[in-house]
């Protein structure tokens, strides 16, 4: 009997025990809802009074998930122990919170369990159990040097160049280079980083942690490792880059440069946004912007006044993001590059999609096709219902939904103006972006089917 009770017990606990991927959404939630309660707190907002909850809430949400979409003025609203909640909150969501409490973890047990280990994992995108610790030691330590050598670049530049006294300079210093590498999008200027549009000591490091907070851990990791070792530094050592690294390095520096080129030549002439700067700073401003489109959020020109198409290159941009298992946002340059070469594939007539000398899985082209979908159907869904609740252009809207779902934070100026049920629709794309439609649908499914058969084939017309 008492075996039976043991074994009865052992059978309860496994049919309660939580799915990875819901471990990491259950995570994220608990996370969130921590941090409205402290920006709930009358210290944490200026004047007399707490933050109403739904400003609470969105300003988590959007710290946690490193958005940088906000409702309320982050400068002024919120007091300096608001702001170090607002920093705590974006640096836990770009570790990751899995990623954090491994961290916890080994600081205190000095190993990971084996449970530690598989949702550390699934939400780093590990291949392997054997490296995740590594991985997450990794992470902390690449995200704190660069951190680290943004924050001292721009705490000097706060107090030679703008007279900011030593603290000031140093908590303006710490807070955008945490909220730079981590994608996030949080200032502490009203008008966010427009007072530094053509100041390329405050922008390109700035610039810099952005692009290599967007690269994602797994990317930077490796990079890391071959420049330790003497040969990375001849030409051949990309060859033993991974596929996901090469992918990654080789479409931020194009998704880069043609952003760059398209938002400066559109935006040229535009006597609200780059017409008024000399062309040096048109060309700072052109790239800061097309670097923030990664999913980083800051904005050094009014996003209000640009064009409509600068506007849509934008959405595409924002809609592909950064590398994967990072402090980006968006379907990730790995999913649009796999369905850049599906495509590639069919329009020569080939059978196999070759990467870079490699033959992708079938498994990652059903991965790439659903999760570009279900972007698309849920940023449509989105839009839909905005537009039903509000008389605002499709267009601002569109880049609102967009900048949600990939985590951007970049916005037209609309976001404060929307009724309650817009922002709610804002914070769960924020949430479902942060953790992808993939994550969301895996945590919800109450188990997972194994078919012991398969249907015959049949081919539709397709065309």
């Amino acid at each position: 009997m008492h075996s039976r009770a043991v074994r009865e017990r052992g059978n309860t606990s496994k049919r309660y025990r939580l799915h990875p991927a819901q471990v990491v959404v259950t995570g994220f939630a608990l996370t969130i809802l921590v941090g409205t309660a402290l920006l709930m707190l009358p210290n944490a907002r200026v004047g007399p009074g707490g933050a109403s909850f739904m400003e609470a809430l969105f300003t988590a949400t959007s710290a946690v998930c490193v958005t940088g979409l906000t409702v309320v003025d982050t400068a002024v609203y919120w007091t300096p122990f608001g702001q170090i909640v607002i920093l705590g909150l974006i640096q836990i969501g770009g570790f990751g919170i899995m990623s954090f409490a491994s961290v916890v973890g080994l600081a205190i047990a000095r190993k990971l369990s084996l449970r530690s280990r598989i949702t550390a994992a699934a939400e780093t995108k590990s291949v392997g159990l054997e490296d995740v610790k590594g991985l997450v030691l990794g992470v902390v330590r690449i995200s704190l040097v660069i951190e680290l050598t943004v924050a001292i670049m721009l705490a000097v530049r706060f107090m030679v160049g703008y007279g900011e006294p030593v603290g000031r300079a140093v908590w303006l210093g710490v807070f955008h280079s945490v909220s730079s590498f981590n994608n996030a999008g949080f200032a502490l200027f009203s008008d966010n980083l427009m007072g530094f549009s053509t100041d390329a000591w405050i922008c390109l490091p700035i610039s810099a942690a952005v692009i290599l907070g967007g690269l994602g851990f797994p990317v930077i990791v490796q990079l890391r490792r071959q420049l330790r070792h003497p040969r990375s530094k001849s030409a051949w050592s990309i060859r033993t880059w991974t596929m996901n690294t090469r992918v990654v390095v080789a479409g931020t520096i194009a998704l880069l440069s043609l952003g760059t080129v398209y938002i400066t030549a559109v935006e040229w002439s535009n006597p609200n946004t780059l017409g008024p700067l000399d062309w040096p700073g048109k060309l700072l401003t052109g790239f800061f912007q097309s670097v923030q489109t990664r999913t980083a959020g800051f904005n050094s020109i009014d996003i209000g006044q640009m064009d409509s198409a600068s506007l849509l290159g934008m959405d595409v941009l924002m809609l592909i993001g950064g590398g994967p298992a990072g402090t980006a946002g968006g379907i990730k340059i790995t999913t649009f590059a796999v369905l850049f070469f599906i495509v590639w594939t069919e329009l020569r007539g080939e059978v196999a999609v070759n990467v870079f000398g490699k033959r992708l899985s079938r498994a990652v082209h059903r991965e790439a096709i659903t999760i570009a979908l279900l972007a698309v159907g849920v940023i449509i869904a989105a839009t839909v219902a905005l537009m039903l609740m509000t008389d605002i252009s499709m267009d601002a809207l569109l880049f609102e939904a967009i900048s949600a779902f990939a985590t951007v934070g970049l916005s037209t100026g609309i976001t404060a103006g929307l009724p309650w049920e817009g922002q709610i629709i804002l914070i769960l794309l924020m949430f479902v972006g942060r953790l992808g439609p993939i994550t969301i649908g895996s945590a919800i499914a109450l188990r997972e089917r194994h078919t012991t058969y398969e249907l015959p084939k049949e081919r539709p017309i397709i065309g």
